[in-house]
């Protein structure tokens, strides 16, 4: 039976990966820096072990899997999430019995640099915006002729990003932080999600949000987009990429596809496929079969479209009755009839996430990934 150790345990991708795994035979294992956490308590997970966050120092974090590793004779790692860049590293920590399942490190922050994925992608001869760092002329000038966006390096769910009107004043920029300058495109929004072997793009999906909690889909729908297959497809080949990355794109009025930004770990697309097939191609990718999509088209994550339905009641022209139907009638990601704890108890297992982000005033998906998250000022060596 393979050990598989899953690095994050609070987000529904990581429930559906420990219930594909487990349904594949393996034995599955969770680290995750909450005591209390989602995927914890499905039968699925054997063993749940709490870890030091990366934001405490990287070091450490990387200690605690490398333990854990040897401890559990873990054959398979995989990252769900903002983790990922941190476990890239533990391929230097561990022996070669146990495969990683993620790019090194050089290859997988050269694509979560903002700008880093912008120069990546033209080399791979994909469609990008135009993009430059904050503070050179270069930025100043493209903010005078048009509309821009200003995002930081090292970030994700929209943490951070402004939309600026054509010639507004950049903000200053800051070594410590630093940022880019991207061109706006206006057009639809689309997201992916693709498992990688060798420069092959196994399965892929391409998904748009239908319901938002600030930038971050909480109900959204898969679509088929053949020319953003192929835009993956040559980027994946050309980078010869290994395990999950996920991109978003504009889609211009005229059809246009744009890669505004990559992520190089899973994303929410993951649960438009059957979890036991996404385990099949981890396990075995030079072999693996074809990975089946669920037969729903739209999916959500049933408390946070709650909220946002709430929220909606006593807004005019804000689709009150439509969002309420919906609720209702789309499938949530994390319920399960054989294993019903993970939903049950979500308000408690996510307490931590909500208390967060109600100090913070801001949005469950901004804070979700705070302390896991790969960012210039984050402490300890790798």
């Amino acid at each position: 039976m393979t050990t598989v150790l899953l690095t994050l345990g609070r987000l529904p991708k990581s429930l559906d990966l420990a219930r594909g795994f487990a349904r594949a035979g393996c034995r599955v294992i969770v680290a995750e820096p909450f005591g209390l956490h989602l995927t914890g308590t499905s039968n699925a997970v054997a063993r749940n072990y709490r870890v030091p966050p990366p934001s405490e120092g990287k070091a450490q974090y990387l200690a605690a899997l490398a333990e854990i590793v040897v401890s559990e004779a873990v054959e398979l790692v995989v990252p769900v999430s903002e983790e990922t860049m941190h476990v890239a590293f533990l391929r230097d920590r561990i022996g070669s019995a146990t495969r990683l399942f993620t790019m090194p490190p050089d290859a997988v922050l050269a694509l979560h640099d903002k700008g880093g994925f912008v120069r990546v992608g033209r080399q791979c001869g994909v469609a990008v915006p135009d993009t430059h760092a904050l503070g050179t002329p270069h930025a100043t000038a493209m903010a005078a002729a048009r509309d821009v966006v200003v995002k930081p390096i090292f970030s994700c769910s929209g943490r951070g990003v402004k939309i600026l009107p054509r010639g507004t004043t950049l903000p200053p920029a800051e070594a410590a932080h630093p940022a880019v300058v991207q061109s706006f495109i206006a057009g639809r929004v689309h997201s992916s999600c693709t498992i990688a072997h060798e420069g092959h793009a196994l399965a892929t999906t391409i998904y748009r949000g239908t319901v938002m909690s600030g930038t971050v889909s909480a109900a959204f729908e898969r679509v088929d987009h053949p020319a953003i297959s192929a835009w993956i497809n040559r980027f994946v080949a050309a980078v010869r990429w290994s395990g999950f990355i996920s991109f978003d794109f504009i889609v211009d009025d005229a059809g246009g596809v744009h890669g505004i930004e990559c992520n190089p770990r899973a994303t929410s697309g993951v649960h438009f496929w059957q979890p036991e097939d996404i385990a099949r191609a981890v396990l075995n990718p030079a072999a693996a079969p074809e990975v089946r999509f669920r037969p729903q088209r739209e999916m959500q994550q049933f408390y946070s479209c709650l909220t946002e339905t709430q929220s909606a009641m006593f807004r005019r022209g804000s689709g009150f009755g439509q969002r309420l139907r919906k609720l209702f009638s789309t499938k949530d990601v994390t319920w399960e009839w054989r294993d019903p704890l993970p939903f049950i108890t979500m308000p408690a297992t996510s307490w931590k996430i909500i208390a967060m982000s109600i100090a913070k005033r801001t949005t469950f998906g901004e804070v979700a990934t705070l302390d896991v998250g790969w960012y210039e000022d984050a402490p300890g060596d790798a």
